[in-house]
C-alpha cells in the first residue's frame, strides 16, 4: 500500500471530462494502482520511469518512486491521442 499519492493537475482536469461509467472504472484502476503500484506496463524512451495501464478506450500513465513510496498520477487519455 502506497503512503503518499499525488494527481497531476492534467490528470485531474481529464478526469472530470469522463463519463461516469468511465470514471468509475478509472477510481477501481487506482485503487488496483495504490494496492500494487508495479501493476502496469513500464514505459520506454522518454518516457522511461513511468508506467501505464490501459483501459479501453483509455490509457492512465503513473509514475512511481520506491524510495519515497510515493505515486504520481500523470495523466488519463484516450488512445488515439497518444
Amino acid at each position: 500500500m502506497v503512503k503518499n499519492i499525488t494527481y497531476a493537475p492534467k490528470f485531474q482536469k481529464n478526469f472530470k471530462k469522463l463519463a461516469s461509467n468511465y470514471a468509475e472504472r478509472v477510481k477501481k484502476l487506482i485503487e488496483k494502482i495504490i494496492t500494487d503500484p508495479e501493476v502496469g506496463k513500464p514505459m520506454q524512451y522518454d518516457r522511461k520511469g513511468t508506467r501505464e495501464v490501459y483501459l479501453k478506450p483509455f490509457r492512465l500513465s503513473y509514475a512511481y518512486d520506491k524510495t519515497t513510496d510515493h505515486l504520481f498520477f500523470l495523466e488519463v487519455y484516450h488512445k488515439d491521442e497518444q
